[in-house]
């Protein structure tokens, strides 16, 4: 567990040391540095947690050369940097570990740079969102393999490729590091570093592997070995045929297994499993005004309008009792350049259910999340405005279902507990190419929202939520039980994206292993200055 805790009152803000003020604002202009006090608590908070440190100064640099020389400058003045994208963390990923931390603001950098459909590649700034770059692709009929997490309205494609993520196109091409061709990094003192064979001007990038696979270094490195400022990604057609299904199963590890079997033959582009307790809080966060954007979107989505308003109708009537009580319900969605060979994936998909007592229901959900696929983030207080926080963790296929029924057992033992202090819970469930499943619990507890939410949730729908206020021995048994959770995955050997400093990392890993991370870290980062105490690093210098 982190050694980051709320402060019992709100910290200090230190002052910006000597006129390095002035040589970044010289950098980037002066309005684009900010020491305004609500802004810097404001980033100095993830939706997990605020920081007992604040940063001292906000800078956002608009191109890779205005970033490496911001952070050249501050690592001539010995200043940490904590770089952020959308916010969206729940690990402490990008809050300050020191008080003399600059935050650095990624949005700025949110160009689409070239796409280049001779080539199938993308190149982007790392403060691009994955909405940003869909919507520029979407025109060319194109897109990433893996085309973002379900946060893509906000979510940054360098934030996500720092911490890792999940979701649309996973089932079929993992997560965002798998689409990567190459990098453009700036280290601690300022250097650029670019990855990957660049074509005949050099800066072309075309092919990832050209020598050792340094572009992955860089991946899933919760912002600790170098701030990246461009990336490219490899493109696909979009795929011309789409079919979802859904699925309501009596148990989890039943859906768990009927999942593993429909990843281990690629049959579904992105699935979504949810267990009673989650599926319970979506029907209750739902209201008439987003039933209505909802149905819109599905006629959009469809190809004919005559489809659309039948896909619509189909969901209005199902109204919000198509899954059964007390069942896990599994969402999946097949595409391809065939319609004959999506038929057959989820023909397929259909066996693998049954073969588990699946039992086929209404698709609605399966079909809402594609035609929303990027929606406001209002999930992420609960439907009376309770904190949520998530812990998940990436199991094999083999291993997954047991998991979850250790979790589950711990989840049950716990109920009375939970339900004195007003904590509710849930799982989301999905898999990762052929490879993983990740399970991911949800807990909602009665602490009021922060600035964090507000920044984040619609205003509208703000209005409707209560300000709960703290509530200190709810938030101990939610930290306790995620500890718990983490422990389980642990016992399982699962993996985890988002590591932050939230999970742990170098005490699993062996000698050689840290050996080569350390000597890579004294390379890149050599005073220890990048997201000090991320990926469990030191703060400072490693001994050598």
């Amino acid at each position: 567990m982190s050694d980051i805790a709320a402060p019992a009152a709100p910290a200090s803000i230190a002052p910006c040391p000597g006129d390095l003020r002035a040589k970044l604002e010289g950098i980037v202009d002066a309005a684009n540095v900010t020491s305004d006090e609500a802004r810097l608590r404001l980033f100095s908070e993830d939706v997990w947690i605020a920081s007992n440190h604040v940063a001292m100064l906000i800078v956002a640099p608009a191109t890779t050369e205005e970033l490496a020389a911001v952070v050249a400058a501050a690592n001539e003045a010995g200043v940490a940097l904590a770089p952020r994208g959308a916010g969206m963390s729940y690990t402490e990923a990008y809050i300050p570990a020191t008080s003399d931390t600059i935050t650095i603001d990624t949005t700025r950098m949110n160009k689409v740079l070239d796409i280049s459909p001779e080539d199938m590649t993308v190149t982007v700034q790392a403060g691009c969102s994955w909405r940003e770059l869909n919507e520029a692709l979407k025109e060319k009929g194109l897109r990433t393999p893996f085309w973002g997490p379900m946060s893509g309205i906000y979510s940054t494609i360098g934030g996500g490729l720092s911490m890792l993520n999940a979701m649309f196109g996973a089932g079929h091409y993992g997560t965002t590091s798998e689409s990567v061709i190459a990098l453009t990094m700036v280290l601690a003192d300022g250097r650029i570093l670019r990855t990957g064979a660049r074509g005949p001007d050099g800066d072309t990038p075309f092919y990832r592997h050209f020598g050792p696979d340094i572009a992955g270094l860089f991946c899933g490195d919760s912002g600790t070995l170098g701030l990246k400022a461009e990336i490219t990604l490899r493109l696909i057609r979009t795929p011309a045929f789409e079919q979802s299904a859904s699925f309501s199963f009596k148990s989890g590890p039943a859906m768990l297994e009927a999942l593993g079997e429909m990843a281990r033959e690629g049959l579904a582009a992105e699935s979504c499993g949810f267990d009673p307790g989650l599926t319970k809080v979506r029907m209750k966060r739902m209201s008439m005004a987003s039933d209505v954007k909802t149905l819109g979107k599905v006629i959009s989505k469809e190809k004919s309008l005559g489809k659309g308003l039948l896909a619509a109708a189909k969901i209005a009537m199902g109204g919000r009792n198509f899954i059964p009580e007390e069942e896990y319900p599994l969402h999946i969605t097949a595409e391809g350049r065939c319609k004959e060979a999506v038929a057959h994936d989820i023909a397929r998909a259909r066996e693998i259910a049954a073969k588990f007592d699946g039992v086929e229901i209404e698709n609605s959900i399966a079909k809402i999340i594609r035609a929303m696929p990027f929606p406001a983030p209002n999930s992420i207080l609960g439907p009376e405005g309770e904190s949520w926080i998530p812990v998940h963790g990436q199991f094999s296929l083999s291993t997954a279902p047991k998991a979850f029924a250790e979790i589950r057992a711990y989840f049950d033992e716990m109920q009375e507990t939970f339900d004195k202090h007003g904590i509710f819970n849930g799982f989301l469930i999905s898999s990762m190419s052929t490879n993983a499943i990740i399970i991911e619990p949800v807990f909602f507890w009665p602490e009021g929202y922060r600035p964090i939410h507000e920044s984040m949730v619609e205003p509208d729908h703000m209005k409707r939520l209560k300000q709960l206020g703290a509530h200190p021995e709810a938030t101990a048994i939610v930290t306790a039980a995620r500890e718990k959770v983490k422990e389980i995955a642990r016992k399982y050997g699962a993996g985890h994206f988002q590591i932050g400093r939230s999970y742990a990392y170098r005490d699993r890993m062996d000698e050689a292993f840290l050996d080569v991370l350390d000597a890579v870290k004294n390379t890149v980062d050599p005073k220890g200055l990048f997201n000090p105490g991320g990926l469990g690093f030191p703060q400072g210098k490693i001994a050598q």
